[in-house]
């Protein structure tokens, strides 16, 4: 890693400058706090980067400073202002929950958690994630919506194998950058992502190849050879290849829920990520360029007859080794990239 410190370290602050301006549009009008730790590379790199993006910027270290000192300084911020959170773990403030509390207040924030799930050898795979080409993230964000909302069927291929949506899908989701349309300003970065699910669950079914699944840690777990899902009525019946890590993911869903539910289709759009340039982290690679679907009961974003929202205890990310995606008669991705 040492060679590589200071190109690293030139491309995140260039990467926070850009996601500052363009996303968050900050300027010196209004206040900016900076919560931060130096546990682990990333977060090291990021607190430089903004550092030299934010230099006249309030500065908190979250590891010696007292909680209570730390409130006091976020509560002195007004609505536009901006917060980062800069996080190896993540920040607990005993029930304060910081991005919920702030977002409550019309402040925004940037979390980058979990900064200690990746090793240092991702670490620019994690440093490119957070290049943000606002043309490519809201032209293909909106196109996919767009195609996403009209369509009136849908098939993923993986090798061979389909997995059919004979079914409307729900007005998708964007986590592109654009914070105009919504209640609240910024999340958790990496970003690059639209997603949706059938409006008809029961209408999902055929076989779907999936190279990486979220492990009971939270962290990505390849198998040597990609496992085959067989799922009928919108619920994984059968299964082949698969590994006894990935047969104790599929137990507990069981064992919680009785039925293992396909309900999330996702649609990464950051192209740092790919089925070879992967990270440790679930929640950071789910971005990852190419298709992710969730199995559990659980998904907030949607509603359905039997499904309360926070209906569920387990919603598993897993990610299709994709051939294509087709909405209706178009092909909207094959060869690993978006073609809209």
């Amino acid at each position: 890693m040492k060679n590589l410190d200071n190109s690293l370290q030139e491309t995140a602050n260039k990467n926070i400058k850009g996601i500052i301006k363009d996303v968050f549009e900050h300027t010196e009008q209004n206040n900016a706090v900076v919560v931060y730790d130096t546990n682990s590379t990333i977060s090291k790199l990021l607190y430089i980067a903004y550092k030299e993006a934010l230099p006249s910027t309030t500065f908190i270290n979250f590891n010696t400073t007292d909680p209570r000192e730390i409130l006091e300084i976020l509560n002195t911020l007004q609505e536009s202002d901006f917060v980062a959170l800069v996080q190896s773990k993540n920040f607990r403030l005993d029930a304060f929950r910081i991005r919920v509390e702030l977002f409550k207040r019309k402040i925004k924030v940037i979390e980058h958690p979990h900064l200690s799930r990746m090793s240092d050898d991702e670490v620019p795979c994690y440093i490119d994630s957070m290049f943000y080409d606002k043309e490519y993230y809201r032209g293909t964000g909106y196109a996919l919506k767009a195609k996403i909302d009209a369509a009136s069927s849908g098939v993923i291929e993986s090798d061979s194998d389909l997995l059919h949506f004979d079914s409307t899908f729900e007005s998708a989701k964007l986590n592109i950058g654009d914070y105009t349309e919504m209640a609240n300003t910024g999340g958790q970065f990496p970003i690059g992502e639209v997603f949706t699910e059938a409006k008809d669950l029961e209408s999902v079914h055929g076989r779907v190849n999936i190279f990486i699944f979220s492990d009971t840690s939270y962290q990505i777990n390849k198998p040597n050879t990609p496992a085959t899902l067989i799922i009928e009525k919108g619920k994984v019946i059968a299964t082949e290849n698969t590994t006894p890590a990935f047969d104790e993911i599929l137990d507990l869903i069981r064992e919680g829920e009785g039925n293992i539910w396909v309900r999330e289709l996702g649609f990464g759009l950051n192209r740092a990520f790919s089925k070879t340039r992967t990270v440790s982290d679930t929640g950071t690679y789910e971005r990852m360029c190419g298709v992710h679907l969730s199995l559990g009961r659980k998904h907030g974003m949607y509603g359905k007859p039997g499904f309360k929202r926070g209906d569920g205890k387990f919603h598993i990310d897993v990610f299709v080794d994709t051939t294509s995606v087709v909405l209706d008669n178009e092909v909207i991705f094959k060869n690993d990239r978006w073609l809209v």
